[in-house]
């Protein structure tokens, strides 16, 4: 299966916007012989935004002969790429009406990567760039593919990035589905912490900036099922009480002080030559351990083939995130607000009607049982949804609650760990899928009542 990513080489590569993989790939196609679930089409392309050096890798599974209900669009984690989705996409492309997106985040994996600079001085200055150089890029990707709604999945980073769209962008969602997300909980630490200071060139990054590995890998003792250490250091952060300056840093100083001077491990892995393959080797090696030999020797090369590409997004961590994993901008104080934004008036509406507003959007949290990531963020977060949705259905009419969408669960995916979509595929994939149809058929009812 051709996901857009070349074979690891011996010098540093670059993704180049003109050159066209949908040319040098084209679409795997499966029939109803074949295929008990198809016929289905797999394409790989690079999709062009506007700007220089702009354009997002995507990978496509589209059922063929059959009218699409609803799209699904996934987002990978920080240090990752869509490639890590290899045992979902066959999986969840069997739902009747269903198309699939993957996407390389805008200068991660195979999209381009164009230099990331910050140039606000102020602290939420900073996060919203940073935000925003992701989440743009995906409306303008949207817009592009002519989506008028549909379905974000996002893992880790990606999960941060689905919230942050979904309240920036408001009305294009049916539903959210966060697995193991990064940045829910609240930490007084990191919400008052320094951050990197701005750098003008891609240069300076490249020396003095950090991704989402070694940087802050500490082994949770609680999370036995799980080898995967990146941004592990959870279980070190100990519990802090609320004050008004930050608490002792909660790792080691080192540590700390790579990540402030945002030196990412994917420049350890660029600057090391020839060494490169053994540093990545370290992590696939006990993160993939449990994956059959064909398997896991594949992941390593796709691993390195990402890491030892020209820096760019990743140098937005240190921005997002303190130190430790947790958020400069705690989804817990904003995730209420998903499928609550205000909406554009039509342009014929009158200037004096109240302004429309979303009725709320089914969020969907699922986590691994070995999961290292703060589980009790997600059942707070699903608190905070379910307390606002109380607060804005107060005092309508029951005819006017029936047409409230909102609503918020926490699933645990047995014998996995923080990459739930890849230690339990089967049962993440099962219940993904049910959450598709579930939104297929509430698309379907919209339309008949319509």
């Amino acid at each position: 299966m051709h996901t857009g990513s070349a074979p690891a080489s011996n010098a540093g590569s670059s993704i180049s916007v003109n050159a066209d993989p949908s040319k040098d790939s084209a679409p795997s196609r499966t029939s109803s012989i074949t295929d008990p679930y198809g016929p289905r089409s797999w394409r790989s392309t690079l999709v062009k935004l506007s700007g220089k050096n702009r354009a997002l890798n995507e990978f496509s599974v589209e059922r063929e002969d059959e009218a699409v209900e609803e799209n699904l669009v996934m987002l990978h984690g920080y240090g990752a790429g869509l490639g890590f989705f290899y045992k979902n996409f066959e999986g969840l492309s069997r739902v009747k009406g269903l198309r699939l997106y993957a996407l390389d985040m805008l200068g991660m994996g195979r999209s381009s990567r164009p230099p990331f600079r910050v140039h606000a001085r102020d602290h939420q200055g900073k996060i919203t760039e940073a935000e925003n150089w992701f989440i743009d890029a995906l409306e303008e990707w949207r817009v592009i593919r002519k989506i008028e709604k549909f379905t974000l999945l996002g893992h880790s980073m990606g999960g941060y990035m689905a919230v942050a769209y979904a309240l920036k962008y408001p009305g294009h969602l049916n539903k959210l589905i966060l697995a193991s997300p990064v940045g829910i909980p609240e930490d007084p630490y990191a919400v008052s912490a320094d951050m990197p200071e701005p750098v003008d060139s891609a240069m300076a990054n490249e020396f003095l900036q950090d991704q989402e590995e070694d940087i802050v890998n500490q082994s949770n003792p609680q999370a036995k099922g799980d080898n995967n250490n990146f941004l592990n250091a959870r279980s070190k952060a100990g519990n802090s009480k609320n004050t008004t300056t930050a608490p002792r840093r909660p790792i080691p100083k080192w540590i700390t002080y790579l990540w402030d001077a945002n030196v990412s491990p994917f420049s350890i892995v660029r600057w090391s030559g020839p060494l490169g393959p053994r540093f990545v080797s370290g992590w696939t090696s006990r993160r993939f351990s449990h994956l059959p030999s064909d398997e896991a020797d594949a992941l390593h090369q796709y691993v390195y083939s990402l890491f030892k590409l020209q820096g760019s997004g990743e140098y937005a961590l240190a921005y997002i995130l303190a130190p430790g994993a947790f958020a400069r901008s705690p989804l817990l104080r904003r995730i209420q607000g998903v499928g609550r934004q205000p909406l554009p008036r039509a342009p014929d509406a009158d200037a004096t009607s109240p302004q429309p507003r979303e009725t709320g959007i089914p969020v969907v949290m699922m986590y691994g049982e070995n999961d290292w990531m703060d589980i009790a963020g997600g059942y707070a977060a699903e608190q905070k949804i379910k307390e606002e949705k109380a607060k804005v259905l107060k005092g309508l009419s029951e005819e006017e609650k029936k047409k409230d969408n909102g609503s918020a669960k926490v699933l645990i995916i047995k014998k996995a760990g923080h990459h739930v979509y890849l230690d339990g595929y089967e049962e993440f994939n099962e219940v993904t899928r049910k959450e598709m149809e579930e939104t297929i058929r509430a698309n379907q009812m919209a339309k008949g009542s319509s």
